[in-house]
């Protein structure tokens, strides 16, 4: 299809500054005009405001993001060659990386595809599509990645979808989970950092298992051997397995879901670990302070608690839920113990996570001495000038009584 064929959206004057820096989106208050018969999830060509071609994409006017990138090229055709070269660039790039046993194997704008997820547990992928443009190519992506894979010897047994987050509805679409072709078992057991899990792709949260943290789990192990640690927030228990399989003396998991807390409990008798990973559903800001009370002290205490916010208008709650997450956290240390805390969401920038800890450790009269910072892992890649891609602070800290 010749350029003339496709809707042309204009850029306003000042306006098109993040895709300018390197990013993929375009949000409704940056367009001037669209010239043509738009459909949306269709493709239309990108210019600014004096006709300067900016790339090709996607247009949805059901969603503030109105426009996501596929290509700074905007002669660039979107057919099978496309899609199977971004496929191959994500694949050749997660097999320099990192662990390809299990991880996620496209995220999203990161890898150029926006909108789209997909996660590789085992021999089980699960995808899923956040955009409608990227729906309407989520089943050619899914073939194009089963072959990529074959050709390296592993055989995709089948395909779970996971696209019933909420966000499809700003999107106008429905939200929606199943099978993609043939129905197969859907706890599926993967290993990381030596440690065994079942992953329940339809039913656990997310895409079924929070694969981005491998590598802070494994940073955790050697803190613990010989240690009592506390994991807060635990879900399906992977900071506590890591601790156990590193050989703490006794490890305690939180979490307020009862189906996490079984799965967890499922996890630890897979590592032969039930006598000394235990597990408990209750809220982990009620017990914090019962713990506190009761004179209770921990060599590790980690919190990996959920986002507190997904948007900017709730930073100012978030912050206050993070401060007091960590305050009680650095009570529960030993001095000279080790605290490690982190925050899942975009909107809690890197600055502002610090300064909530330092508050934190103020109020609490504790001193801490920075063990290491990290990210996400490797597979879940930070694209600069697509700030969303950048997600996760890790802090290992060592917490010292202000004396």
């Amino acid at each position: 299809m010749s350029e003339n064929n496709y809707p042309i959206v204009i850029l306003k004057k000042g306006e098109g500054r993040t895709i300018k820096a390197g990013g993929m989106w375009i949000f409704d208050n940056e367009i001037a005009s669209i010239m043509g018969e738009i459909e949306d999830g269709g493709l239309v060509i990108v210019r600014d405001h004096n006709g300067y071609p900016m790339g090709k994409g996607f247009i949805n006017r059901n969603s503030k993001i109105t426009v996501r990138l596929l290509t700074r090229d905007y002669e660039q055709e979107i057919d099978d060659t496309f899609i199977e070269m971004r496929v191959r660039n994500a694949w050749e790039y997660r097999k320099n990386v990192c662990d390809i046993s299990s991880c996620r194997m496209i995220f999203g704008e990161a890898d150029f595809l926006p909108g789209l997820v997909m996660d590789k547990f085992s021999d089980v992928l699960v995808v899923q599509s956040l955009a409608l443009g990227i729906d309407r190519l989520k089943l050619k992506i899914v073939d194009v990645a089963k072959k990529v894979l074959a050709e390296d010897g592993i055989t995709i047994k089948g395909v779970y979808e996971r696209s019933d987050a909420k966000v499809r509805t700003q999107e106008g679409m429905e939200r929606i989970k199943g099978f993609i072709g043939d129905e197969f078992d859907t706890k599926v057991e993967i290993v990381e950092n030596g440690v065994k899990y079942i992953v329940d792709v339809k039913d656990g949260q997310k895409t079924g298992f929070f694969l981005d943290q491998k590598y802070n789990r494994l940073a955790i192990q050697k803190l613990c051997k010989g240690k009592k640690v506390l994991d807060c927030f635990t879900h399906t228990g992977s900071f506590a397995l890591n601790a156990g399989v590193a050989g703490a003396s006794s490890v305690s998991g939180v979490d307020a879901s009862d189906l996490a807390c079984a799965q967890a409990t499922e996890n630890a008798e897979l590592n032969g670990l039930s006598d000394i990973v235990k597990f408990k559903c209750c809220d982990v800001f009620d017990l914090l302070p019962e713990l506190e009370e009761a004179g209770e002290k921990f060599d590790v205490v980690i919190l990996d608690p959920p986002a507190f916010t997904k948007s900017r208008s709730s930073i100012k709650n978030a912050t206050k839920g993070y401060k007091e997450i960590n305050m009680r956290g650095m009570k529960l240390v030993k001095d000279g113990g080790f605290l490690a805390t982190c925050s899942c969401s975009h909107f809690m920038s890197y600055e502002l996570f610090t300064e909530t800890i330092n508050k934190a450790a103020r109020d609490v009269h504790k001193r801490l001495r920075q063990v290491e910072f990290r990210t996400q892992s490797p597979d879940h890649p930070i694209l600069w000038a697509a700030d969303e891609s950048y997600y996760l602070k890790f802090y290992v800290f060592q917490v010292c009584d202000d004396k």
